[in-house]
């Protein structure tokens, strides 16, 4: 599955608003997200910094594409131009994708070495 990273940043004193807008998100927006194969999606915030992750099961080109076309992503972002100062791909109109230098997949079976023996192997 591929991975996207994305950053931005909110218009200073904006932060409460960006995060009210998130909680009360539209429901087509998530459907288009969805249909994008867009999945575990997760957005940070530092002060006036964001940071966005998500991931393509459909792969990052395919995200985008659908993200392009759609009159609904259209018109959420012209309904958080007020609150957000983002970069755009000229090309995609998505925010410019973010290179990945460090990957980290813990394996799921590991054997825990910080509890007792019995409870390790099931004794």
């Amino acid at each position: 599955m591929e991975k996207y990273a994305w950053r931005g940043k909110i218009v200073p004193g904006m932060q409460e608003e960006y995060k009210k807008r998130h909680d009360n998100i539209w429901p087509e927006m998530k459907e288009v997200l969805a249909d994008a194969g867009i999945v575990n999606y997760s957005i940070w915030m530092q002060g006036e910094e964001l940071f966005g992750y998500y991931e393509c099961e459909k792969g990052v080109e395919y995200a985008a594409k659908v993200q392009a076309e759609s009159n609904v992503v259209k018109k959420w972002d012209e309904y958080m131009k007020d609150i957000l100062i983002m970069e755009k791909d000229p090309v995609t109109g998505a925010q410019p994708l973010l290179t990945q230098v460090f990957s980290f997949r813990e394996r799921k079976n590991r054997v825990r070495r910080d509890l007792p023996f019995r409870e390790r192997h099931g004794s």
